[in-house]
């Protein structure tokens, strides 16, 4: 080949590749201005049919090319999903953050009120058809829920992440990561009680502390933190006096104060309580005496480590909150932690990539992030930290980031602007408050039950302005939750195809009379980001109101006041109940915390029904003039919340006798194997 003609093909080879490259760039332009395109069927096929029918962006060159992102910040898992690395933050943090939404609901039916489905056809229409830059950041949701009753979480019909199956399913691990950090903990604690049962001190020490052939002995780094707890500040084994040897070696664990679960990621109620260390090999050598004993499970989104690992701020926050966990105590009343324990720097190997959230998308190519699941009813539901942190730089001052918070403005709504902020130092721009005419009917309190399963009695399929007039005070009281804190409400109405509009729009009077910034309809679920705009420009329009009043602001002061305090003030003001009467377990436990500068300073995890704003899931609207009661009082420590339990919350979910396994499988009819049934 002369010269002349291999310069020719080199000349095609490049204006290839350069025509090539232009056109990546121009669907990655499209891309980030949310066009994956949509084609809208009526009625709305099932959740996963529409997922499946959409040709996704590949997550690389979503986030690339939206936020200018190099090959090293973010890691591939498959084509449509990734891990964002907290390297991104360090690289933007002199950007100034954008607009943070809050996205919670008013006291659901069992059904739902469509909140997931609301932040993802908000944020479709904010960058699909408004031409912002936005993120979504929502739940990881557990595998639980999506084989038994409830379904997965990904949102429904034409506002979806995607893809819905990879979202509800195992995504990138990280809840997986979590089983398995837990329940190394949990073998931890059980396996060092039947050595301190069935070895001597002596012994111990020879195993903990081994010599070398020189006699030489070293400390582990993991076993510095406990040598701290007990003022040891020695770093040569050797130098220790046989006090410190057996300070430092024997933990004397209770087994009646242990309360760390295992779990697992599954409905299984057989598992609430079992017998363990039944083996004829966990038994006390001298007096056969057996060492096992009665525990029970939790689901895995119940472990404190995923409140943790939502409420890290960095790797080294990760790593001294895990350190925190208490597990159980000493015979003489000491809480024992995983650094008691010498656990803490394999529980954060195991969690480290888990602390980097998962990269997805909406059905309209709007960047997403998904990461942790605390459920809000028994911990503090909501995502996590870190990746609202990322994603307020991603966007930049003029963008916006919708966070997602678990039920109502009373759970996980309350918990985010008093745990989650309080962390975080975060402030809220705006909330979205998600309603239906369908719950606001419910919470008329003269309409029959919602049950799921069962068909909607009439009242739901007809049009009833006097049940929904007298259901809104449920509504208005999620308002004044909100603007209590400071922050603006647009209250968004999630429309069905049985709402008339005279039910909307007394919905929309009555929460512009009760204080909303805005009310308005929304039909993302049949009409994707196109039934939103209007929520969004209303949303945009709260954002750049200023303040009328003296801005976000906390409901109680958490480092100054006592327990019991906290816990009255989020009942008056949050609950409109009166007070708080306390078993004596839980008195015993307050008077404890009070005791301990430590423990006194956390903010109030409250542990009750999502169904009422009280702590009576039979009190539906607006109640008043009750007391809650106080049933139980525990210390996570490490996520840094004390959890008050109102009322017996399952830990760990059954199965229904049609559980939603029964729908899910592989149709491989077409060659391709495709997931049906998922919803």
């Amino acid at each position: 080949m002369s010269v002349r003609v291999a310069m020719s093909v080199a000349g095609v080879a490049s204006a290839l590749a350069a025509a090539a490259l232009a056109i990546q760039r121009l669907l990655a332009r499209q891309t980030r201005s949310g066009l994956n395109k949509l084609t809208l069927m009526t009625p709305v096929p099932p959740d996963v049919e529409i997922s499946q029918a959409v040709q996704l962006t590949p997550i690389r060159t979503l986030f690339s090319q939206a936020f200018g992102l190099t090959d090293d910040e973010l890691f591939p898992h498959g084509l449509y999903k990734g891990k964002l690395s907290l390297a991104v933050y360090d690289r933007l943090q002199h950007q100034r953050d954008g607009h943070y939404v809050v996205v919670c609901g008013i006291t659901p039916t069992p059904l739902g009120e469509g909140k997931s489905t609301t932040t993802v056809g908000l944020s479709q229409a904010l960058g699909a058809h408004l031409g912002q830059k936005v993120v979504t950041c929502i739940r990881q949701p557990s595998m639980g829920p999506t084989f038994g009753i409830k379904g997965g979480a990904a949102g429904g019909g034409y506002a979806q992440c995607a893809p819905m199956e990879e979202f509800n399913l195992h995504m990138t691990g990280d809840i997986h990561a979590i089983t398995a950090a837990n329940n190394l903990f949990a073998a931890a604690i059980d396996t060092r009680y039947l050595h301190e049962q069935t070895a001597s001190r002596a012994f111990l020490w020879e195993k903990l502390c081994p010599p070398d052939g020189d006699g030489k002995r070293v400390f582990e780094q993991s076993m510095r933190p406990r040598l701290a707890k007990l003022g040891i500040d020695k770093t040569d084994p050797n130098t220790l006096s046989p006090d410190e040897i057996d300070r430092f070696v024997k933990l004397d664990i209770d087994p009646d104060t242990i309360t760390w679960k295992r779990v697992t990621d599954t409905n299984d109620r057989y598992l609430r309580q079992v017998e363990i260390g039944a083996s004829p090999t966990e038994v006390h050598k001298k007096t056969g005496e057996s060492l096992g004993r009665t525990a029970g499970f939790a689901i895995t989104v119940a472990s404190e480590i995923m409140a943790v690992l939502a409420l890290a701020t960095d790797l080294a926050d990760l790593r001294t909150r895990l350190g925190r966990m208490i597990a159980c105590f000493s015979r003489s009343g000491e809480p024992l932690t995983a650094d008691d324990f010498g656990i803490t720097g394999a529980l954060t190997v195991l969690l480290m990539d888990a602390l980097m959230p998962t990269t997805m998308q909406t059905l309209e190519g709007t960047p997403t992030l998904v990461h942790c699941g605390p459920f809000a009813n028994i911990a503090h539901g909501n995502s996590s930290i870190v990746a609202d942190r990322l994603a307020l730089k991603l966007v930049g001052p003029k963008g916006y980031v919708l966070t997602e918070a678990g039920f109502g403005s009373d759970m996980g709504g309350e918990k985010f602007f008093n745990i989650k902020c309080f962390y975080s130092g975060l402030k809220p721009s705006a909330a979205v408050l998600v309603c239906t005419v369908r719950a606001l009917k419910l919470h008329s309190c003269e309409a029959a039950p919602v049950v799921p399963g069962a068909a909607l009695a009439p009242e739901y399929r007809d049009e009833a302005l006097d049940l929904v007039r007298k259901g809104g005070a449920n509504m208005l009281a999620h308002i004044r939750n909100i603007t209590k804190h400071g922050v603006k409400v647009v209250v968004a109405i999630n429309r069905f195809h049985t709402d008339t509009d005279a039910e909307v729009e007394l919905v929309a009077t009555l929460a512009n009379e009760g204080g909303a910034f805005a009310a308005v309809q929304a039909e993302h679920f049949a009409k994707g980001g196109a039934g939103a705009v209007a929520l969004g420009r209303a949303l945009m329009a709260a954002c750049e109101a200023p303040d009328t009043g003296a801005g976000f602001r906390h409901l109680y002061d958490a480092k100054s006041e006592g327990v019991k305090q906290k816990i009255e003030t989020i009942v008056r003001e949050v609950y409109g109940g009166v007070g708080a009467t306390y078993s004596p377990k839980a008195e015993e436990r307050i008077s404890q915390y009070e005791a301990d500068p430590s423990l006194r300073c956390l903010p109030i995890c409250m542990s009750k029904t999502q169904y009422s704003l009280s702590d009576d899931a039979k009190k539906l609207g607006a109640p008043s003039g009750f007391a809650v009661t106080v049933k139980d009082v525990y210390v996570s420590a490490g996520a840094g919340f004390i959890v008050v339990s109102l009322g017996a919350i399952s830990f760990i979910p059954g199965l229904p006798i049609k559980p939603a396994y029964y729908k899910i499988d592989l149709d491989m009819s077409s060659g391709t194997p495709k997931v049906v049934g998922l919803s």
